[in-house]
């Protein structure tokens, strides 16, 4: 039996995978183009091509409901908005609204500011607010909430609604929690690690991991 199929991801395989996929929107190259000044908080944004991932995922599902715990500068939530279905919403959700101006200039540009609601605070409290069924759920906030947000988010989901987990990989710290740099890390790649093996085992769900950024879960709820 051979081993798992792997390529490194090189910058020129980087770009060739972007040019292979269907160009972003002016405007949201511009969102991702300004974040990026931003030094170091700029790691906190979703890549091009998982952006267009969301898009796509949220046209297939003729998305009408969509929640996204964690706005940063509102890329995932611009994505998400684009691939509603008419008369949809997306609810974004974060602890700090200090990039909020930077994300409404730009669903404003895009025209999906009317289909974006931001909500400002701990994420959980938001996912208690909302009553399902919701169509997807996206996740990529605080780390050590993982476990919390994923109780949370599949008893909101309409059977074939779509979770998704950023980060699952967590720069290869969840494989060996105990080799990561720090206690912060450690603690978080064991978060991240147990929820890993809780939605894999969850009977609710159909998952798979891809090795999408830094590793996208892909859960559809059964019933």
């Amino acid at each position: 039996m051979t081993g798992p199929k792997h390529l490194t991801i090189t910058p020129a395989l980087g770009a060739y995978l972007a040019a292979g996929s269907t160009a972003p929107e002016a405007v949201t190259a511009s969102l991702a183009r300004r974040t990026a000044e931003l030094g170091d908080a700029a790691g906190m944004m979703i890549p091009l091509e998982q952006a267009g991932l969301l898009t796509l995922l949220a046209r297939l599902l003729d998305a009408r409901t969509v929640i996204d715990v964690g706005t940063f500068t509102g890329l995932s939530a611009l994505a998400l908005a684009r691939g509603l279905a008419p008369g949809g919403r997306v609810i974004t959700c974060d602890n700090s609204d200090e990039w909020r101006p930077l994300a409404e200039e730009h669903w404003q540009r895009a025209g999906v500011d009317d289909r974006i609601d931001f909500r400002a605070g701990p994420a959980a409290r938001t996912l208690r607010t909302i009553s399902g069924p919701v169509d997807l759920v996206f996740v990529d906030a605080d780390k050590m909430n993982y476990p919390l947000y994923y109780e949370l988010a599949v008893p909101l989901l309409r059977p074939g609604g779509l979770l998704l987990l950023d980060n699952v990989l967590l720069d290869g710290h969840v494989a060996d929690p105990q080799g990561a740099g720090d206690m912060l890390m450690r603690r978080c790649a064991e978060r991240v690690d147990a929820v890993n093996r809780q939605v894999a085992a969850d009977d609710r769900l159909d998952a798979v991991m891809l090795p999408i950024a830094d590793g996208l879960t892909i859960a559809r709820r059964r019933f």
